[in-house]
């Protein structure tokens, strides 16, 4: 329904920039650029993110890592890239399992311990599972769409002559357009961020280890720059914790919400409560303080 409405607010801004023709260029537009992101979704964002593949050969631990929980939830394996940024995250992408792709940052990886990233990685598995890898890169097109198409009408609405009225209600639309768009996409995109934490969770079995992961990476998320967001902001939503620190334009819910729901999940699962010391360096970060520990085997660069 929200992607019906997504679509639909596209073609009345057409309408409104161009009237019936306009809607059914519109239309035509958002139905090519679906179709043409249906298929090359996956290879346009993990080139966006300078994403490399990686093995059993070249990262065994990790790709061994998300070919356990892939099994256990049922799914064929999917590709696995590695993204070389400090900037802590994951995400998965694809249109549909047979075809999907995951993939993590170095940051994350010597971030977190080993339970923690698989709790990370069974959520970007329920992402793929559900579906959602191929609804949020449609939705992301339609949005990015809609934005474009109302930049262009405030450009050269101003050269109608059809009136002063038909000019407001132009304006209007431009207005408008983009800001309702983003309401819808946000709404869709932290419905599915609630159900891939859900999913995550049956996955890995261990809902406070992917708790504790959004605890440590949503902070560090917000610290450390992450380039291809600045550039693209619309890439935000596929990440599993949210660029921008405000709640209310968010693409996800409020971490400690997720957090919240997974706790409770925890405690009807029956999981024994584990509570993690403050000030204790993860048992996966390749330096830690005051010990020093062994790098970890999920760390790809194998820093010392």
């Amino acid at each position: 329904m929200l992607m019906s409405a997504l679509t639909a607010l596209f073609m009345a801004l057409g309408y409104t920039l161009g009237g019936s023709g306009g809607a059914v260029i519109a239309l035509l537009a958002a139905a090519g650029m679906n179709l043409f992101t249906f298929w090359n979704a996956d290879r346009i964002v993990l080139s966006m993110h300078h994403a490399r593949e990686v093995d059993e050969a070249s990262a065994p631990e990790f790709v061994g890592l998300v070919r356990d929980l892939s099994q256990r939830a049922g799914l064929p394996m999917p590709r696995v890239y590695l993204i070389d940024e400090p900037h802590p995250n994951a995400f998965a992408t694809g249109r549909n399992p047979d075809n999907a792709a995951v993939a993590a940052t170095t940051g994350l990886l010597s971030m977190l311990t080993r339970a923690e990233v698989a709790g990370v990685m069974a959520h970007e598995l329920g992402h793929v599972k559900n579906r959602d890898t191929l609804i949020m890169t449609m939705v992301a097109t339609i949005a990015g769409a809609i934005s474009m198409l109302a930049n262009f009408g405030l450009f050269f609405r101003g050269n109608s002559g059809n009136g002063q009225g038909n000019m407001l209600a132009g304006l209007l639309a431009v207005i408008v357009a983009p800001f309702a768009a983003m309401i819808v996409q946000m709404a869709i995109s932290r419905t599915r961020e609630y159900g891939a934490d859900a999913a995550g969770a049956q996955i890995s079995g261990d809902p406070r280890a992917l708790a504790s992961a959004l605890a440590k990476i949503s902070g560090q998320a917000q610290r450390i720059p992450n380039p291809v967001a600045e550039r693209n902001p619309a890439a935000a939503q596929l990440y599993i914790v949210p660029t921008h620190v405000s709640e209310l334009f968010s693409t996800h819910p409020a971490t400690e919400k997720r957090i919240a729901a997974l706790q409770d999940m925890a405690a009807q699962m029956g999981a024994p409560a584990v509570s993690a010391p403050a000030a204790r360096a993860s048992a996966l970060s390749p330096v830690s303080a005051p010990t020093r520990r062994r790098s970890s085997a999920l760390d790809p660069l194998r820093r010392d």
